[in-house]
């Protein structure tokens, strides 16, 4: 073969190791969590809503300040008979003028002055669901961060396990061809050949799992961050940042500070018990200032110039008194139903607390024991190779010694994985993970 084939041989393969390099993107945990508090619809509805509730409560805040209306009409009148009753006992014939237009102009201006506070109350009853809003947006990202988490775990843990799978077959092919020629010289007889084929066929089916595992978990993580369907990301352990476990939480104290559903679900209380109070205000009179300015001109009959009026309006709807106590009491029973869903809040974020803290010290545990089996299963896989190369031991446990080793060899790179994993779960459930990405860079 020629040089310059080789070269060109040599740059055709550098491109395609390029352009498979470029497919993969991986980028810190921290930066895919900001990534989904930008992009993601479930920040984006929340963040909607928040903006909703500020406009509902700023529209039921323009309540307290004065209706004031302008209006004018221009009538043509057509043949309208005119009776100036003012001149009938006047001895003077006058001549009947004709009337043929008429327009007014009006400018009235409402100022309520006191509603049974209904106005105070509703103001507060928006702004406390304002707040709730708020805080539920907040849990949301708190959730969105989570799901990150759990899908950048799942990623690496499916990306480390095709990785084992892949060196574990090789090794296993390896041993297949050796066998061969082994079969051939009748060293060993043909079942442990078939024996050997058919650990790399179960390789082979578990690398099939895997690799559709990854390919689902991966398809997941760009659907919510946004990305191109094509992009393959590719998880590495320094991406789940600077990694420390420290200020364990060890009870639900934190949690029951911390976490914004139980805010929102507290702002949602002041809100119902403000809101029975507004169903109250039926029973008190409105009393409101009123004021306006009158023009008119009824065409070649009278002419009327700044006419003001100004005083005091008041109203009371007298059936409020036997009707709105149905309405007082359904507001008091929709109160009683928020304290309830606060208990029963708490009593479930208690219960997630301590799983999680069990869960994060069980992962400990097994990260341990995974790292020990390792060595084990190392070992062991040693002695049964040195037995079945001196004859001592037969090829069913030589592969199962492979496999052990394989297992425990997966087993511990999952480990740390699962240790962060529930780590960062442990943070959520007390409502301290957004803490921990700096949310003030959203």
């Amino acid at each position: 073969m020629k040089v310059s084939q080789i070269m060109f041989l040599g740059i055709f393969f550098m491109g395609i190791s390029s352009i498979e390099a470029q497919e993969r993107t991986s980028f810190p945990l921290e930066e895919a969590i900001h990534l989904a508090w930008t992009k993601s619809n479930e920040v984006s509805l929340a963040n909607t809503k928040v903006n909703t509730k500020k406009y509902e409560l700023q529209s039921v805040k323009n309540n307290q300040y004065p209706d004031l209306k302008i209006s004018g009409q221009y009538q043509r009148l057509a043949k309208a008979s005119v009776n100036l009753k003012i001149n009938q006992n006047s001895s003077t014939t006058n001549t009947v003028p004709t009337v043929d237009q008429l327009m007014i102009g009006q400018v009235n201006a409402n100022l309520p002055v006191f509603a049974g506070f209904k106005i105070q109350n509703s103001i507060k009853v928006y702004d406390n669901l304002y707040l709730a809003e708020t805080a539920n947006s907040l849990q949301t990202k708190e959730d969105v961060a989570m799901k990150v988490v759990n899908y950048y775990t799942s990623l690496y843990k499916a990306q480390k396990t095709v990785q084992l799978l892949k060196e574990n077959q090789k090794k296993a092919q390896q041993r297949v061809i050796d066998f061969i020629e082994l079969e051939k010289n009748g060293i060993i007889p043909r079942n442990d050949l078939l024996k050997s084929q058919l650990q790399v066929s179960k390789i082979q089916l578990s690398l099939d799992e895997a690799n559709n595992n990854l390919n689902i978990v991966n398809f997941y993580l760009t659907t919510l961050l946004k990305l191109p369907s094509e992009t393959k990301l590719q998880i590495r352990e320094s991406d789940f940042i600077d990694f420390r476990m420290d200020n364990i939480p060890t009870n639900e104290e934190p949690a029951l500070q911390n976490r914004k559903d139980l805010e929102a679900i507290r702002f949602q209380e002041k809100a119902s018990l403000a809101n029975v109070k507004m169903a109250r205000s039926a029973y008190y009179p409105s009393i409101s200032l009123i004021g306006g300015y009158t023009a008119l001109d009824l065409k070649n009959v009278i002419t009327v110039e700044n006419a003001m009026n100004f005083g005091l309006g008041i109203s009371y709807d007298l059936s409020s008194i036997l009707k709105n106590g149905t309405m007082v009491r359904l507001a008091q029973s929709k109160a009683s139903e928020v304290q309830n869903s606060q208990e029963m809040l708490t009593d479930y974020i208690k219960i997630q607390v301590q799983k999680a803290i069990e869960d994060y010290e069980l992962a400990l545990k097994q990260s341990i024991v995974y790292g020990q089996a390792v060595e084990q299963s190392t070992e062991n896989y040693r002695i049964i190779k040195d037995k079945y190369d001196n004859g001592l031991s037969d090829t069913n446990d030589l592969l199962e010694a492979d496999v052990e080793q394989l297992n425990s060899t997966i087993n511990k790179a999952l480990a740390k994985a699962n240790v962060i994993q529930k780590y960062y779960e442990l943070l959520s459930v007390t409502g301290q993970l957004s803490q921990t990405f700096n949310l003030s860079k959203i």
